[in-house]
């Protein structure tokens, strides 16, 4: 064994150094996409609502987990609360709330939705994307069929910069606010998602991915009961 292995020991030192090189190049790419999306939008990202420039169409309010008895996340409701105060300040007409939908038992969308509705906005002031599967599906979507051109995002400060990046990339003018009203558990888990998923939207970014579903337009300027379900 000693001795066949002896005889390939250039070879074995080769796949070593080019697979040791091969990794270390990905994590170099990786990082370096990760400093991209965040320096691509750090002047478009504010902590006060009052710092957001006027006259976006639509303020986002982008998914988050909804538990089984409809009940909102604090991650959720705290990026529906900001949103809120972003209407509610005359710094965009309409709101989106973009969501997971995929599955009948699961919806963030309509969640978000009822609690707008208790808070006193106006049913044609809602719109909802049922099918935000994603951040890029969500501006792709909200660009695509819903033809928005400015854009706030409400979301907290780690998923901020890519959601920004992402729109502005697609040709949103976005802006980004943070939603950070409490402390999330598993915050080094998340920021370790965070990093790789900053690597997937620089990739989407830059293949020109599609999202998974699109349809048919309905433009933010209309009445957001058109993007309702029967829920």
């Amino acid at each position: 064994m000693f001795f066949a292995l002896k005889g390939k020991w250039p070879l074995i030192k080769k796949l070593f150094f080019w697979g040791t090189a091969a990794f270390f190049l990905l994590i170099f790419l990786a990082g370096l996409a990760s400093i991209v999306v965040e320096n691509a939008c750090k002047n478009s990202i504010y902590k006060n609502v009052d710092q957001v420039p006027e006259g976006a169409e639509a303020v986002m309010v982008l998914g988050a987990k909804v538990y089984e008895n409809g009940r909102m996340s604090d991650m959720l409701k705290d990026r529906a609360d900001t949103a809120l105060e972003i209407y509610r300040a005359g710094k965009a007409k309409k709101i989106l709330v973009s969501g997971d939908h995929g599955r009948e038992e699961y919806d963030e969308a309509n969640a978000v939705k009822n609690y707008l509705l208790d808070e006193g906005v106006p049913a044609e002031d809602i719109f909802l994307d049922h099918a935000g599967f994603d951040t890029y599906d969500s501006m792709y979507r909200a660009r695509d069929v819903f033809l928005i051109r400015s854009l706030i995002i409400s979301t907290q400060d780690f998923h901020l910069p890519r959601a920004v990046y992402i729109a502005k990339s697609l040709g949103i003018e976005a802006y980004g606010i943070s939603a950070d009203k409490h402390l999330y558990g598993n915050t080094a888990a998340v920021q370790a998602r965070e990093m790789l998923a900053r690597d997937k939207a620089w990739l989407d970014v830059a293949l020109g991915s599609k999202p998974k579903f699109l349809g048919p337009a309905i433009p933010i300027t209309g009445d957001g009961r058109a993007s309702w379900d029967d829920n």
